[in-house]
Formats: structure tokens, C-alpha cells, sequence
């Protein structure tokens, strides 16, 4: 086993004993920290977190660091991965938890055993974190869209602290976003750090992705990314990590905004939703009056629009999705920068799991843009 530099008193024999004893998870444990809906003031969700008996002397940097050098990286993970999942079947209603697993043990047989064993992963987002380097979005497709057909979201952590690029964010699709705490940290008195954060929400929107702000420690904090509109927080001023479910250890107040603001989910029209075009096609057939069905997977999730030629000639194309919150007008913007071969489209309306809940025809869009 080759030895990584490290400060720690261990001698090869004890450091693999301790891969061994962490790999049949003695001593590991799982915190959760809560994570609070800005607008609502509630919490929304949780991050799961390991938490491990260590000797003295020996940090959790070792530790890893000591696993990937011994090639155990996988193991360590998918028994982290497993302490924090059993606790799923108690989550609290409404909220979802979030992993961590690192970009280069994805593919390793010994975490896709444990989406094996979990079988649905609704509810659950799966964050890619910065403990090694992504060569290639494209390498990773196969493992996300296995985690994406469960029915898991892909997280993108620590986003300000090492990802190279907005052109990785767009291949690696995910539905969050996070933004690390060296961005956060100060951003009250910081204007070039503000702007960054409400560059990185438009962009967001732009791919229906939701932003997270992880380590808040302040009040001038929580409220500045409020007041940008961040969706999502977390950090040592809202709680700390602890057994599953910590509350709050604070109240804080919903953001409300300067004036109502028309969202999509007041313009929702019905159309049918199926899980094949051969369904889709019946249905405009049996049903001439039916301009638009919409092709859903067996989660629920939308697919594609489909319109009587498209069904016919077994035709799907990526649809745009809009959140139910989302303003009417960043929505038209989404709309109106599409191809022209499908700008006139209705845009597809997902709750926040993700999930069909209708469909915005462009018309109603430019009605309620202009009002």
C-alpha cells in the first residue's frame, strides 16, 4: 500500500485497519443539516454527512486521502453512501436529502450497488463533489442517467471553488446548483460577489436548476442572498449537523417580494400525459379536439411535447421546462430564445420534484408578459 504524505501517527498495518473497520462502518454515523426554502422560511431538505470515530491525531482529510491512495475510495464512499440512506424511510414530508459522492468512484461497481439497493432514489440528490477532478462530463452520462432513470437529481457542489467553466455545468445537466462558502463568506460587503451570485441564479433558470447557498454563518449573510433571490440556504447560522431531523436552530422569515409577480403556475393549461408515442397517438386519433400531449417517463418526469405529426412519424424532441414559481417573463425568455422549429412550443410545467404538472402555451405567456 503506498503511504500519502500525512502528519498523522498511523503505521501502514493501522492505517489499513482502520480502512477495514471504517469499510464495515465501525464507528461511522450520520448528521443531517437542514436546508431552508428562502422564500417559505421552512425547511425543505437535508444534507446527509458521515461522521466517523477517528484516532487521535488522524483528520477526515487522512482518512480520505489515505483511501484513495490504497485504492479504497469506493468502498469508504458506498459505506458512507449506506449510513446516511437507511435514515430515508423517516425523512420528514416534503423535504429531500442530499449525498455526496466523488466524481472518480461513480462508475465503480461498489456505488452502483447501493443505488441497486435503494432501489428509487426519489427524493434524493446525488452531488458531485471537488475531491478529484472531472476529466470528462461525457464519461460520466451513463452513471447519471442510471442515477436520473432511479429517479435521483444530480447536485453540483462547491460550485466557485474549482469547476471549470459554465460549459461543464451544461453537460453535466444537474438540478442543483451549490454555491460554496468562499463565495458566500462576506458577500454583504462584497459587490463583485453579489453580481457573480445573480449571474450564476440566471444562468440556473436558464437550465431549470435550483441554487443552494451552503455556509451561511451570518445574519447579513442569509439576508443578502435572500434579497438576490437564492432559493435555497444552509449553513451554521440556520443549524448545525446532527442526528436525524435537526430543527432550526433559528426563525427566520420568509423573503417577500416587493410586489406580486405572475409565475407559470397561474397560466397552467391540461394536456394528457403518456409514457409512449404509440399512447400519444391514440389519443389524437380517438381525440381530434387534443393539440398537445405530453411524453412522461414512469416517474412522472416530462420528456417531450408531441403534437399529432410528431406522434405520427414516432418524432421526440427535448421540450423546455419551467418550474411552477417561475416568473412569467423569465419564462417567455426561455421561450422565445428556443430554435424557430419548435420557438412556437408550449413549454412543459414541473413541480419541484421534477414532476409533470402542465403545460404554458406561448400565447398566454406574451398575454401575461405584457399586462
Amino acid at each position: 500500500m503506498t503511504t500519502p504524505l500525512s502528519t498523522a501517527p498511523l503505521s501502514a498495518a493501522q492505517w489499513t485497519a482502520l480502512l477495514d473497520a471504517v469499510s464495515a462502518g465501525t464507528g461511522v454515523t450520520a448528521a443531517f443539516q437542514p436546508i431552508v426554502d428562502t422564500a417559505r422560511g421552512i425547511v425543505v431538505g437535508f444534507e446527509g454527512l458521515a461522521r466517523f470515530e477517528m484516532p487521535a491525531g488522524v483528520g477526515v482529510e487522512d482518512l480520505f486521502a489515505q483511501a484513495r491512495a490504497a485504492d479504497r475510495s469506493a468502498e469508504i464512499e458506498a459505506r458512507c453512501l449506506r449510513v446516511i440512506l437507511v435514515e430515508r424511510g423517516s425523512v420528514p414530508t416534503n423535504c429531500f436529502i442530499t449525498v455526496n459522492v466523488s466524481p472518480h468512484v461513480l462508475g465503480h461497481e461498489a456505488i452502483r450497488q447501493v443505488w441497486r439497493e435503494q432501489a428509487d432514489l426519489t427524493g434524493v440528490f446525488v452531488e458531485l463533489t471537488e475531491q478529484s477532478a472531472i476529466d470528462s462530463a461525457a464519461d460520466l452520462e451513463p452513471e447519471l442517467d442510471a442515477i436520473r432513470g432511479a429517479g435521483g437529481l444530480i447536485a453540483v457542489d462547491d460550485l466557485g471553488s474549482g469547476y471549470a467553466g459554465l460549459s461543464r455545468l451544461l453537460a453535466l445537466k444537474p438540478a442543483l446548483i451549490k454555491l460554496d462558502r468562499e463565495l458566500i463568506q462576506g458577500i454583504d460587503t462584497d459587490e463583485a460577489k453579489r453580481a457573480l451570485v445573480e449571474m450564476i441564479g440566471t444562468f440556473a433558470n436558464r437550465i431549470d436548476s435550483w441554487v443552494l447557498a451552503e455556509g451561511i454563518e451570518t445574519a447579513a449573510e442569509y439576508d443578502t442572498i435572500t434579497a438576490l433571490g437564492v432559493p435555497l440556504a444552509q449553513g451554521y447560522y440556520l443549524a448545525r449537523p446532527g442526528p436525524a431531523w435537526p430543527e432550526l436552530s433559528r426563525h427566520v422569515q420568509p423573503s417577500a417580494p416587493p410586489q406580486p409577480v405572475p409565475i407559470v403556475r397561474d397560466l397552467l393549461d391540461v394536456a394528457p400525459a403518456v409514457e409512449s408515442v404509440a399512447d400519444a397517438s391514440r389519443i389524437f386519433t380517438e381525440h381530434a379536439e387534443v393539440r398537445t400531449v405530453v411524453l412522461i417517463d414512469h416517474h412522472g418526469r416530462p420528456v417531450s411535447v408531441l403534437d399529432s405529426e410528431s406522434a405520427h412519424l414516432g418524432v421526440t424532441t427535448d421540450a423546455v421546462r419551467a418550474n411552477l414559481d417561475t416568473p412569467v417573463r423569465d419564462a417567455l425568455l426561455r421561450a422565445i430564445t428556443r430554435d424557430s422549429t419548435h420557438r412556437y412550443d408550449p413549454l412543459i410545467v414541473t413541480d419541484n420534484a421534477g414532476r409533470y404538472a402542465g403545460i404554458v402555451r406561448l400565447e398566454r405567456l406574451i398575454t401575461a408578459a405584457v399586462r
